[in-house]
């Protein structure tokens, strides 16, 4: 059975803004975690897709505050926990993991990130959202990583 993520994002209350706009300071729930429980449930989906979910939806406002676009969502990116619950096994549990400490270094990062917004100069609050940014982008690609390759050869 899978286990839930870590309890501070079912406790947490929404503090989203719309993809633009500038993020409310001192947002207490930086995940939007509320509202993706409640979509989650609605399609029947799992807990660690509802975390994927939301820490792309973090990653998003990061990216808004590092100046850089927002960033489609590739298959394997949009699909991998799905697919780590059909791969099973020790991958299934490190990706598990992975994505429990990847929202770990995200949640916190955004919100202080949130809290200097506006006390911080622009180039200084930029700096240290690419910073984030870069922290997420490369766990991530960790985390992709024990996506199994496909053996895509003919039996003979």
């Amino acid at each position: 059975m899978e286990q839930p993520p870590f309890q501070s994002f079912r406790q947490a209350a929404t503090g989203h803004a719309a993809p633009g706009q500038a993020l409310p300071v001192g947002a207490p729930d930086v995940l939007g975690a509320d509202r993706l429980v409640a979509r989650a449930r609605a399609a029947g989906t799992s807990p660690l897709d509802t975390v994927w979910i939301a820490l792309h939806e973090a990653a998003r406002a990061v990216a808004m505050l590092a100046g850089r676009g927002p960033e489609p969502l590739r298959p394997d990116v949009r699909n991998f926990p799905a697919i780590m619950r059909s791969t099973g096994g020790w991958r299934a549990e490190r990706a598990r993991q992975g994505i429990e400490d990847l929202a770990a270094i995200l949640q916190p990062g955004l919100r202080a990130l949130l809290a200097a917004q506006g006390r911080t100069p622009p180039d200084g609050l930029r700096r240290a959202a690419q910073v984030l940014w870069q922290e997420f982008d490369t766990a991530r690609a960790a985390l992709l990583e024990l996506i199994p390759p496909l053996n895509l050869k003919p039996q003979r």
